[in-house]
């Protein structure tokens, strides 16, 4: 029956998805139901941005319009259409609607014209007016937004002083729309914020607050953003403003948690697309629809949205479906699909060289971008090898990606791969590259940490500047609302001038208090931390190294209680003399981590001579130590090879017909390391864990569990300074070889 429903859904997902992609191979066939709005737009030339009148613009099959004296115009457009704007002066320019944001055209050849004619009208033909000053500010100020935002601001600064006198509500709020783009660009979504509320007190418009609504969206105040997008839907839309606001309370819905009321503004703005046949709007909502369904934990529906929108993405644009192969490949991979996330992201490397391009990146509402380069998709797929333990598989992957991302100086790739690359050779047993890649892992994060600071103090510079700039354009606005209203006297607007100017100070004062707040913190949970880990640490090593195999004990008095009943009263003293000697030496190193190698050598041949008294008709022994090798240079951990030695008597030797032989050796392997060998010629591990019983079989997982523990805990104390190894001494399986290497201190 689940069966059966399964194949249901899956049919319905695939006809959802054949329905997308027939809808969107009818577009060309049907533009007279495409999504109109309307767009305004300038016409500047490219040199001192100078407006161009009467330009003709028209949509190629649709409207015609000209361009008023300061070179503005409105046009009813759809996104893909192509405007052409033709003028005497310079011919024809063509551009590309994308969206239904304002547009300013720049056009090369108007310039020299209206010099020409500017030194006919003589001097008083070149001075314009304080509007179109304020324009030209303005344009330069929107020149420069992605290059260097202080220039920028001084621009909008310049464009303020300009409109000083004038009471042109729609000119400041215009002034205040570009200072908190500029902001947006440059992430102080805050200060964006508060310069797009001024511009809708001046002058407001659905542009203006849906780019508020967006810009709530990215500082992550979501129930603010909600109410704007509310606000908006009590207006008059075009098709394409009530896509953007759907999706916009989709976007801030999903960001709370609330996914049923995230799909449904998702679907209401997918429909609309779907009717008027916005194919990137569509990929996108089937996209942000399977991340929903991802996210409530959908994952059957979340995957048949995204195999809809990575159809809609391939049959759109080459870099589009770069960026949604990405996501989908990163859900293939949270829902452990490793193979399908190889797959996908092995033709992703294929698309991105195709599309010539280094890097795709895709911005989105809430700060989920996407950065799609090859060194990040290199990463990608190792990890995914790495994941499924197939580490030669793996191997080559990281490599690239770690030589890629050093070559671009892409330092937070090249640590993650270098890290992976270093844990990879070391699960294939290459150790001396994987220290060697460890040490470039600690190297490329210190460079990492050295880069943050810099920037964090660039970030800080950047910050205060910017608070100072934006404090004089406060100011200005003050003072021209102060000059308006004639009411106030001087000494108030000095007092304005102090008072902004203490704002700046107590603002530049807790910045600088929080992040001395945020540096102690961390820096006390950190320590707080690595000493509870070292208590903890200690606290186990303690626990552990108390606990002594209880049956050796009760047979070694057992064995005294025999030579009594014997009536041999030498050999019971002489046990029970050296059973106390260990026993004293255990308690008294039950307290130390390590111990010389010197005194853990006299414990174990204690303890082997005391279980070879007990079982001389069972086993010899030898316990060589190489002549070369400077004991007294080397710790270790007390009473740890004794389990070993036990292992090989009782589980090996013990239940061999004839007589064994146990040979323990300890010799030098380099100047900094020495090796341990215990080796036995017993039954073997096989053969004595299919004799063993129920209870034997508890205790031995217990000893040998403990050990593990120990050695875990040990070499994530000191550096890796143990290493220990099991193999069979003969092929049929007989006779146990223990191989433990120990490192200096």
């Amino acid at each position: 029956m689940m069966k059966n429903k399964l194949t249901i859904i899956f049919v319905f997902l695939c006809l959802i998805s054949f329905q997308d992609i027939v809808s969107q191979n009818k577009s060309n066939e049907q533009k007279e139901v495409a999504a109109f709005f309307m767009v305004r737009g300038e016409i500047r030339g490219r040199e001192n941005r100078s407006p161009v009148s009467d330009a003709t613009i028209r949509v190629v099959g649709g409207e015609v319009v000209k361009t008023n004296a300061f070179g503005r115009f409105t046009i009813r457009t759809r996104v893909g259409d192509q405007l052409v704007i033709e003028h005497p002066s310079f011919g024809k320019e063509f551009h590309e609607v994308s969206s239904d944001e304002s547009i300013v055209i720049l056009v090369d050849g108007f310039d020299e014209e209206e010099k020409q004619e500017n030194k006919s009208l003589g001097r008083k033909g070149k001075q314009k007016s304080n509007l179109a000053q304020h324009k030209i500010m303005l344009d330069s100020a929107v020149s420069f937004k992605k290059k260097d935002i202080e220039k920028s601001i001084q621009f909008i600064e310049r464009a303020l002083e300009n409109l000083y006198d004038s009471n042109d509500e729609k000119q400041l709020s215009d002034s205040y729309e570009v200072l908190g783009d500029i902001y947006v660009y440059w992430k102080q979504y805050d200060l964006a914020i508060s310069n797009y509320k001024i511009a809708l007190n001046a002058y407001s418009t659905i542009r203006l607050l849906i780019s508020l609504g967006k810009t709530q969206l990215l500082n992550a105040d979501y129930d603010e953003a909600i109410k704007t997008f509310k606000r908006i839907l009590r207006n008059s839309l075009s098709r394409y403003q009530q896509i953007t606001v759907y999706e916009g309370l989709g976007d801030a819905y999903k960001a709370l948690g609330k996914y049923d009321i995230s799909l449904e503004n998702y679907n209401k703005s997918l429909e609309i697309s779907k009717t008027d046949l916005i194919a990137p709007k569509i990929t996108d909502l089937n996209s942000k629809i399977a991340d929903n369904y991802a996210a409530s934990g959908k994952t059957n529906l979340a995957e048949g949205f995204y195999t809809n929108s990575l159809n809609l993405a391939q049959n759109q644009n080459l870099n589009r479906a770069i960026v949604e192969q990405d996501r989908v490949a990163d859900f293939y991979n949270s829902n452990s699909l490793f193979d399908k996330e190889i797959e996908l992201r092995k033709k992703n490397l294929e698309d991105l060289e195709k599309s010539g391009s280094d890097t795709q990146v895709a911005k989105g509402p809430l700060k989920d971008s996407v950065i799609v380069s090859s060194q990040r998709i290199n990463y990608k797929i190792g990890n995914a090898f790495l994941q499924q333990e197939k580490y030669d598989e793996a191997l080559p992957y990281f490599k690239k990606s770690a030589s890629e991302a050093n070559t671009k100086e892409d330092l937070i790739v090249a640590k993650d791969a270098t890290r992976k690359l270093s844990e990879t050779l070391e699960s294939l047993g290459e150790f001396d590259a994987a220290r060697t890649t460890f040490q470039e892992y600690v190297e490329l994060v210190n460079e990492l940490t050295l880069r943050k600071e810099q920037e964090i103090s660039q970030a800080s510079r950047l910050l205060k500047n910017i608070q100072e700039k934006q404090t004089r354009i406060m100011s200005l606005e003050a003072d021209r609302k102060f000059e308006r209203s004639r009411t106030d006297s001087f000494k108030r607007e000095q007092l304005l001038v102090e008072e902004s100017n203490k704002r700046q100070l107590y603002t530049i004062y807790s910045l600088i208090f929080g992040m001395i707040l945020l540096a102690i913190t961390i820096y006390l949970l950190y320590r707080n931390s690595r000493q509870q880990k070292l208590a903890n640490n200690l606290l186990a090593l303690k626990s552990l190294r108390t606990q002594m195999n209880p049956h050796f004990i009760f047979n070694a008095l057992n064995s005294v209680n025999n030579y009594i009943a014997l009536n041999d009263e030498r050999n019971a003293n002489r046990y029970l003399s050296e059973f106390s000697t260990l026993m004293r030496t255990v308690l008294e190193n039950s307290d130390e981590d390590f111990i010389p190698l010197s005194k853990e050598l006299e414990l174990l041949e204690l303890y082997v001579r005391l279980e070879h008294m007990r079982f001389q008709d069972k086993f010899d022994y030898t316990i060589k130590v190489d002549e070369q090798l400077k004991v007294s240079d080397f710790q270790i951990p007390p009473m740890l090879l004794q389990p070993y030695i036990e292992n090989a008597i009782w589980h090996g030797l013990r239940y061999k017909e004839e007589k064994g032989t146990l040979n323990i050796s300890i010799s030098a392997k380099t100047e900094e390391m020495l090796e341990i060998i215990i080796e036995d010629d017993g039954i073997g591990r096989k053969r004595s864990m299919e004799l063993k019983t129920k209870n034997q079989l508890r205790q031995k997982s217990k000893g040998m569990g403990n050990i593990k523990k120990r050695i875990a805990i040990l070499n994530d104390m000191y550096k890796d300074k143990v290493d220990v190894s099991l193999s069979d001494v003969f092929e049929d399986g007989q006779g146990t070889k223990v191989i433990l290497t120990l490192k200096k201190d």
